[in-house]
């Protein structure tokens, strides 16, 4: 009977992590980490350092708005990138350039150009913040495209997942040790890091082969955008799982941006303890992957459903909270939401589209960290208005809505496997 369990217990640790066996997806992944890691302790460090600047939920929003614009308007060209050149070289510069505007930013800081004291460095900032987005818009697309050619379609779903539980092991890590390490060396030296995980995360890229076929077909990009587009508009499914996730990210993800605010305003707690809050969204992110990377290719879509109303219910619990305790709790459940949308999203998309239009279609996907930007930009207006309890409140009150919604009258949704 123990003998019995434990290969039971073994035959699902190969189930869940089998995606591993894979060489390539081993170097994706470590580039994955690296990549992620860099970018986790960007947006908590950024935010931070704006909020000291400023203090105002406004200009916190306008930041993420500037990050927005170019990965909005350049997204569609980076999924024709992406179904046009080798995925691998585009990940390789994306990385290299973001290195650079980390470095830019390090030492900037370190010569005093721009100071966690003066508001008017901010500018710095702001540029920073657009070619960071001009670089994501040209490149994740690609990141996300190259997955199905390294892993095939029937291991998607486990290779989603446990991508996406790197991120979310990242998110529990790099906030808290973010929030250490400018209490012990400052921005600057955070900014550092970040510039020596981008360079690993290189490295590995390097060493991946390539993927997949270049496409020498001829017409320009815009007529390549337009076939993207037609062919969204004929591929309903496609649409239905667009449209729900965009929705989504619009509605829940600006309370990430806006943490800072709730820390000091409503929680009375700084940067080590904000760091601690966003990593426990990590945990709740952390579990579901792991479910996830274990399930078999069925009810997908009803579990997309259930991850949006689940997010929608804890964040606006999160936002009516005023105890640390309480926040802790809610905020796993968000996490838990949080990884459901992501995995099952990106899995169905990729299961359902064509090789032909994936970069394109995955480029309209990753219009969601835009979105993000955007809805950011919305919620920080509103929460100098109303105040950002409200501001987040309100913005999951309609998720929840929208997700009911879609839950009882989109059934071709909610029946895919």
């Amino acid at each position: 009977m123990g003998m019995g369990g434990g290969m039971g217990r073994f035959s699902m640790y190969k189930r869940t992590f089998r995606s591993f066996k894979n060489p390539v997806f081993r170097l994706y992944f470590g580039a994955l980490l690296g990549q992620m890691a860099a970018m986790n302790m960007q947006m908590f460090a950024r935010m931070w350092l704006v909020y000291r600047l400023t203090e105002s939920p406004a200009i916190m929003g306008a930041m993420g708005f500037a990050n927005a614009i170019p990965m909005l308007s350049l997204s569609l060209f980076g999924g024709v990138i992406a179904d046009r050149v080798q995925k691998k070289y585009v990940m390789l510069f994306g990385q290299m350039g973001s290195a650079v505007v980390s470095l830019a930013i390090a030492l900037s800081l370190a010569f005093g150009y721009l100071s966690s004291e003066s508001a008017g460095s901010l500018w710095i900032l702001v540029v920073a913040s657009v070619v960071q987005g001009i670089i994501m818009g040209l490149m994740m697309p690609s990141r996300q495209a190259i997955l199905p050619e390294i892993v095939g379609e029937e291991q998607l779903m486990n290779a989603v997942s446990l991508t996406t539980m790197g991120m979310n092991g990242l998110q529990i890590l790099a906030p808290a040790l973010t929030g250490l390490f400018i209490g012990a060396i400052g921005y600057e030296g955070v900014y550092y890091i970040m510039t020596g995980l981008y360079f690993v995360s290189t490295i590995f890229i390097i060493f991946m082969p390539r993927t997949g076929e270049m496409s020498v077909r001829g017409g320009g990009a815009l007529d390549d955008i337009k076939a993207g587009v037609r062919y969204i508009r004929r591929k309903t499914i496609i649409l239905l799982i667009l449209g729900f996730v965009l929705f989504t990210v619009l509605l829940s993800m600006p309370y990430r941006m806006l943490l800072p605010v709730i820390c000091v305003e409503v929680l009375n707690v700084a940067e080590e303890q904000g760091g601690v809050l966003t990593s426990a969204a990590g945990i709740g992110a952390i579990f579901g992957s792991l479910v996830l990377a274990s399930l078999p290719n069925k009810k997908r879509g009803l579990m997309l459903l259930i991850s949006g109303l689940v997010l929608g219910i804890a964040l606006v619990g999160f936002s009516a909270s005023s105890s640390w305790y309480l926040s802790m709790g809610l905020i796993v459940f968000v996490g838990l939401g949080q990884t459901g949308r992501m995995t099952l999203s990106n899995t169905l998309l990729q299961y359902y589209v064509e090789d032909e239009y994936r970069g394109r279609v995955m480029s309209i996907y990753l219009m969601q960290f835009g979105l993000n930007s955007f809805g950011t930009f919305i919620a920080g207006l509103l929460a100098e208005g109303v105040g950002v309890q409200w501001a987040i409140g309100g913005f999951a009150a309609v998720l929840v809505f929208v997700a009911i919604l879609a839950l009882t009258f989109v059934p071709r949704l909610r029946r895919l496997d």
